[in-house]
């Protein structure tokens, strides 16, 4: 992707490379491409913990990547082993919320993609649209809505990456399968459905939800849809799960604030951990 004066992108495919470079250099002679690339949403955090023999390179160390400003997004990339298979976890991610563009949003798969990483596992924290759904509950992302009015995509085409990205099957069903068998193996609950990205940073309004009710969402995030968009542009597998932190506005009575998102993550983290883990565990 380049600028309109024919500058490179500054999240284009060189500078994923340069970050990348980056990466492995700090990882030394220990570097092996990873099975898959995690990102934590909000209050997900803890399983970075988990990685064995971790590296941690804080973003500000890594080309291209801005430092977080978001509660509960550590802002680092921490490379090591989870459930002994070669793992790079991206513990923060970057939002359009925050002044970023979309290209930047997705700026990490890109990264991962020059890592040698194919298969790019994002999580995040949504509210709960689905009547049924109660905080806490964690669900695998069938397929998206993207309203964010953005698509990181815009511009010139980046060496590899596809103009027009088959969205049909962006959630890819087989990955998906496999993370329903690993929620079965741990003995965690998990839904599937349909995940709603908006701009924010604003929580949704009541009739907000009831318009995503109406248009088929399930779950309601400001994250995630532009890292989808990138990997399959780049012909990435992905799966997803959302942790339902909170019921979305009108749903409940209660008043939303970004403490229940932290509280519910931490609440739910060790299940989740243990999904993500024997996911990547099983991954061929």
């Amino acid at each position: 992707m380049s600028t309109p004066d024919g500058i490179p992108s500054p999240a284009g495919t060189a500078a994923a490379q340069r970050a990348a470079e980056a990466i492995r250099s700090a990882v030394g002679a220990r570097w092996a491409a990873p099975v898959c690339g995690i990102t934590l949403g909000s209050g997900l955090g803890g399983l970075a913990e988990r990685i064995a023999g971790a590296v941690r390179i804080p973003y500000g160390d890594i080309p291209g990547f801005p430092g977080t400003t978001v509660a509960g997004h550590a802002g680092a990339v921490v490379v090591g082993t989870l459930a002994d298979r070669p793992v790079v976890c991206f513990a923060g991610r970057f939002h359009l919320y925050e002044g970023h563009g979309a290209a930047l949003a997705g700026f990490p798969v890109r990264v991962l993609h020059a890592l040698g990483g194919r298969v790019y596992f994002a999580s995040n924290a949504a509210g709960g649209i689905r009547r049924t759904f109660r905080p806490g509950d964690l669900m695998a992302i069938a397929d998206h809505l993207n309203l964010m009015g953005r698509n990181p995509l815009v511009g010139a085409v980046e060496p590899g990456e596809e103009r027009f990205p088959d969205m049909s099957v962006a959630y890819d069903a087989a990955l998906r399968a496999q993370l329903h068998a690993a929620a079965q193996g741990v003995a965690v609950p998990l839904h599937d459905g349909v995940y709603a990205g908006l701009l924010g940073p604003t929580f949704e309004t009541p009739a907000e939800v009831r318009m995503l009710e109406r248009l088929g969402a399930d779950a309601v995030g400001m994250s995630t849809v532009p890292e989808v968009i990138v990997a399959r542009a780049l012909g990435m597998r992905v799966a997803a799960v959302s942790c339902i932190t909170n019921q979305a506005a009108g749903i409940a009575s209660a008043l939303l604030h970004h403490g229940e998102v932290m509280e519910t993550g931490a609440r739910v983290a060790s299940a989740f951990e243990a999904l993500v883990t024997r996911f990547v565990r099983d991954l061929v």
